[in-house]
């Protein structure tokens, strides 16, 4: 299991993602769809060339989604036991169909449950576009909170 119990995780700590992707038509058109969010300026390639970004814009949400899907392996993966917030979120920079985005969390904070059976883990997460000049353009951060497990105990 690759994600961190709550003991594991240390306020502070930067964790880069492995985890990248390069978004395509089909990925916005097929979020757009699901989440029925008919707005043109994601899917009318004609309305959004009047506009000031000039073509169509990919999704903020999916590009939201994409950031924590790409933060699970490192952090939460089978050691959550739920996401309990989603706060502060901006999308600074748009992103484009053919974008790649990768994902950098910052723990801000832990603390026990009341009942100290598990742990509340907050992180800062933050989206880049990644750029071949290598200075990666920030497009969404917000902010995640998980109620996380405890690390078993010994005969657990």
């Amino acid at each position: 299991m690759p994600g961190r119990y709550y003991e594991e995780f240390a306020v502070g700590e930067a964790i880069e993602h492995a985890t990248r992707r390069t978004i395509s038509e089909a990925d916005n058109q097929r979020f757009c769809d699901m989440t029925m969010n008919q707005q043109p300026l994601h899917l009318d390639a004609d309305f959004a060339e009047g506009t000031q970004f000039g073509e169509r814009l990919v999704n903020g949400l999916y590009t939201m989604s994409l950031a924590v899907g790409a933060s699970i392996p490192e952090t939460t993966d089978g050691t959550i036991v739920a996401n309990l917030s989603y706060d502060a979120v901006e999308h600074p920079n748009p992103v484009f169909h053919g974008d790649t985005i990768r994902a950098r969390s910052t723990v801000t904070d832990k603390r026990e449950t009341s009942d100290g059976e598990r742990g509340v883990v907050t992180m800062h997460v933050e989206a880049f576009k990644i750029v071949e000049d290598g200075d990666d353009v920030l497009v969404c951060e917000f902010d995640r909170t998980v109620l996380s497990e405890k690390r078993p105990r010994d005969g657990e």
